[in-house]
């Protein structure tokens, strides 16, 4: 009981420090009930079972901890040689003059504050439900938080395949600010988006993302998450997928103190494909974690999670996947791999693979290692004339490639890969 109580007090501090929004109509009636349930659940604590192996506490405090600037003349934009409609969030405000017009052919966009004042609008059905859906049978209340107390974002509806992607960037300019951000998505049936994300944010980040793909389909998403060492960042990523839909995400982070990728995705429709993937790289005070649980739910799916970690000099990083595969949920291909490769005896992995199945004729597998560079492999290079630290990097990046490859874009995946190449160089002065 004080247990629950101490929870329940922090989610109270937290509202403290915070103004919460003003709404009405549908947009009040969703704010308020995310309220009440944060209020009967109460913030994570490090004794939650999907927090043992992360410490929420400077994800809960009232006030964000400081996080200072980063900055290297020498580092392009992520994205920035890629054809995109950019949409600019400066420590979690939109930032107007430096985004393009909301307009594409194919897709409808809006701010989360122009959708929330309608009497009347799409986003009713998504806004708050599939965060309130994902809350079972893990709560996630630091998503509920953000329903219940977001300041921006934006609302995107594909109606067709959109001509270009939409580029979420996310500036960090204060070494104090505390962004709460939340996006709905939805995507018609038989339309295409792809939406990119990169930029720390924030000294402290709080997003949560709402994606309904309607049957046939298919949404896109790559992030990368930003190189300021010391911010903080949970976010949430839901999604409701419908039949033959198509759903692939991916996320490259480098550096920050404290981040939680947490992911929530429902194969509602039969022969509906999910495929989440990721790949860190970390260095020194570096937490990283990644939280998925993938539910099938209907005839014929696939889902693929595939992550992999980089760490050195004393970082961590954790991997909870689950996958849930229901009674009638027949011929359900589900696959998970978490691996770490650790550069040295400082670092450290935690792997939680789990899987649920009621139903019978299924093929699920999920696997976990741990290791160090192979020496043999080392050892073959090293004897081609490989310099030591090219050799290295090259098995680096050779670990990597598996959840590279899931990025359907070759362009947008080849600079992924120079992205970690250039995390590579800077490793070595």
């Amino acid at each position: 009981m004080a247990l629950a109580q101490a929870k329940i007090d922090a989610a109270e501090a937290r509202l403290a420090a915070l103004s919460l929004p003003e709404s009405t109509g549908w947009a009040q009636t969703a704010r308020a009930d995310a309220l009440a349930r944060l209020r009967a659940m109460g913030l994570p604590g490090r004794r939650d079972e999907y927090w043992k192996y992360t410490d929420p506490s400077s994800l809960t405090a009232p006030e964000a901890p400081r996080a200072a600037l980063f900055s290297d003349p020498s580092d392009a934009p992520v994205f920035g040689e890629i054809d995109r409609l950019k949409i600019v969030f400066v420590d979690g405000i939109f930032d107007a003059e430096a985004s393009d017009p909301l307009e594409m052919a194919g897709i409808e966009i809006e701010r989360l504050d122009a959708a929330m004042q309608a009497d009347i609008h799409w986003a009713k059905d998504v806004y708050g439900v599939l965060e309130a859906r994902g809350q079972s049978p893990v709560e996630r209340p630091l998503a509920t938080l953000n329903t219940a107390c977001a300041t921006d974002g934006v609302v995107i509806r594909a109606t067709a395949r959109a001509e270009k992607p939409v580029n979420l960037i996310y500036l960090h300019k204060s070494e104090s600010s505390d962004a709460i951000l939340h996006h709905v998505v939805k995507i018609e049936s038989g339309a295409e988006l792809t939406v990119l994300e990169n930029g720390p944010a924030a000294a402290r980040f709080n997003k949560v993302m709402e994606v309904e793909v309607a049957d046939g389909g298919a949404f896109h998403h790559i992030r990368t998450q930003g190189r300021d060492h010391e911010r903080r960042a949970v976010t949430h990523l839901f999604a409701r997928l419908g039949a033959e839909s198509l759903f692939k995400s991916f996320t490259m982070t480098a550096n920050g103190v404290m981040t939680r990728n947490e992911a929530v995705i429902e194969m509602a429709g039969d022969d509906a494909s999910a495929h989440i993937a990721g790949a860190a790289l970390g260095d020194g005070e570096f937490h990283h974690d990644d939280t998925v649980f993938i539910t099938h739910d209907a005839l014929n799916c696939e889902s693929r999670q595939v992550f992999k970690k980089v760490l050195r000099n004393g970082a961590t990083g954790v991997f909870q996947g689950k996958i849930l595969v229901k009674a009638g949920a027949q011929k359900t291909d589900g696959y998970q791999i978490s691996q770490s490769l650790l550069l040295d005896d400082d670092s450290q992995f935690y792997a939680k693979p789990e899987l649920e199945i009621y139903a019978d004729d299924v093929a699920c597998s999920h696997g976990s290692t741990t290791g160090a560079i192979d020496e043999d492999a080392l050892f073959y290079l090293r004897s081609r004339g490989v310099p030591l630290a090219r050799a290295q990097d090259m098995l680096v990046l050779a670990f990597l490639a598996e959840a590279i490859e899931e990025i359907a874009d070759e362009t947008i995946a080849d600079e992924i890969l120079a992205r970690l190449r250039g995390w590579l160089d800077r490793r070595h002065g």
